[in-house]
């Protein structure tokens, strides 16, 4: 089904996903509070960033104006700002705090490089033993009467976005305190972050919960005094906190093997086999220097909102109010086609440039498309055989 591209702007996208998405949104239609859509909002972030003091206040959480989190990770993960930029936007700061951001950023390039190896099979593996059923009528595994779970629970809902702390004290409380499924708690993660990424999200709570490192992040009261100072003094549970004790450790139970194969990295040079007539835009590449995109300026952009996924995953309203937003800025400088349905369908037949996308869901769906010419992924590293069984094995394997 062909769908109207709207205008740009934060009503515009509202009313789109209300005319044409609300069936497929697990909340009441709204946008991020925080987060603008678009090349334009990304630029201004990336401007806005200064890199130095970022070392020591990275971690900081409460009140905000501690923080000195980017802020940039929503407009890296649908490629408004590839992370060479970011990259190189951050040279000539303060020695430390340039060191300690870029390795963030090559934290958020291995999580690409051990998904693109991994694939589907990266959710499985080792994971806790559920000693507790996930309620339905309760949501989530959250006691937000604790103030450090209800404010951050509150900006995830609200915002779609999470200091890097935070994710940490949510993901091991649902994980590690409360012995439920860390995919149940990173599928929740994903509905709602507007970074929500199968790569770096799910690597995230692997690590957090224990499943994908030496041992489990202990959540606790000291977290929380260090890093939001003064938020105890105001919950219910200030003088019977429970989460005053480090936690135990957790035990594990193997469920299945990890599989690795290198089938979702790509080619690393353009492979071209006709003209196109069309640049097919993924959630991936949504700005303007996505490879295709840029190779292509004379050709019409078309995206799909793939309902039978919409359909599956649920996702929260913010994310895509953000994903129109970006498209109706891009769909004021050229011309853009937004459609609704099975990519498979939709685009069956039409010669299309795209922009390799290092997931699952790109290889199946590109598998049954015309492909005129296929960009790889613009990678910050260049994927190796090397291993990805860790972050430091990963590392010394690819010299970064």
């Amino acid at each position: 089904m062909s769908l109207p591209c709207p205008a740009p702007g934060v009503d515009s996208a509202l009313r789109f996903v209300t005319d044409h998405l609300v069936g497929y949104v697990c909340d009441d239609v709204a946008s991020s509070q925080r987060f603008r859509g678009g090349q334009e909002a990304a630029e201004l972030a990336l401007q806005r960033f200064d890199v130095t003091g970022y070392a020591a206040r990275r971690n900081e959480v409460y009140p905000q104006e501690r923080r000195g989190a980017s802020q940039l990770s929503p407009y890296i993960r649908h490629g408004l700002l590839p992370l060479r930029r970011v990259w190189d936007h951050v040279a000539g700061g303060p020695s430390k705090d340039v060191r300690k951001f870029r390795d963030e950023l090559l934290w958020q390039e291995f999580a690409r490089h051990w998904y693109a190896r991994h694939g589907r099979h990266s959710g499985v593996g080792l994971r806790r033993e559920q000693a507790a059923a996930l309620a339905a009528e309760a949501g989530h595994g959250w006691d937000r009467t604790m103030a450090c779970i209800n404010v951050s629970v509150n900006e995830l809902e609200r915002d779609g976005w999470l200091v890097n702390q935070t994710r940490m004290w949510l993901a091991s409380h649902w994980s590690v305190r409360q012995s439920l499924d860390w995919r149940a708690g990173e599928d929740y993660f994903f509905a709602h972050l507007l970074d929500g990424s199968r790569a770096a999200n799910r690597l995230g709570w692997q690590w957090t919960s224990g499943v994908g490192s030496a041992k489990p992040y202990g959540f606790s009261r000291w977290q929380v005094e260090k890093r939001a100072p003064g938020l105890c003094d105001g919950c219910v549970h200030r003088d019977a906190c429970p989460i005053q004790e480090w936690p135990q450790d957790a035990e594990f139970q193997l469920v299945s093997g990890l599989a690795e194969s290198a089938s979702l990295v790509g080619p690393l040079v353009c492979t071209t086999f006709e003209d196109p007539e069309a640049v097919w835009l993924t959630a991936e590449s949504l700005g303007t220097d996505d490879p295709a995109l840029a190779a292509n300026p004379e050709l019409p952009a078309v995206f799909v909102f793939d309902t039978p996924l919409l359909r599956t995953l649920r996702l929260s309203s913010k994310r895509l109010v953000f994903l129109v937003e970006s498209l109706a800025e891009l769909g004021a400088t050229r011309p853009v086609e937004l459609h609704a349905g099975d990519p498979k369908t939709v685009l069956q037949g039409r010669a299309l440039a795209v922009t390799h996308a290092p997931v699952p869901g790109f290889a199946q769906r590109a598998s049954k498309l015309r492909l005129a010419s296929t960009h790889p992924w613009p990678w910050l590293v260049s994927p190796t055989s090397g291993s990805v069984r860790s972050f430091s094995a990963w590392r010394k394997s690819v010299g970064a």
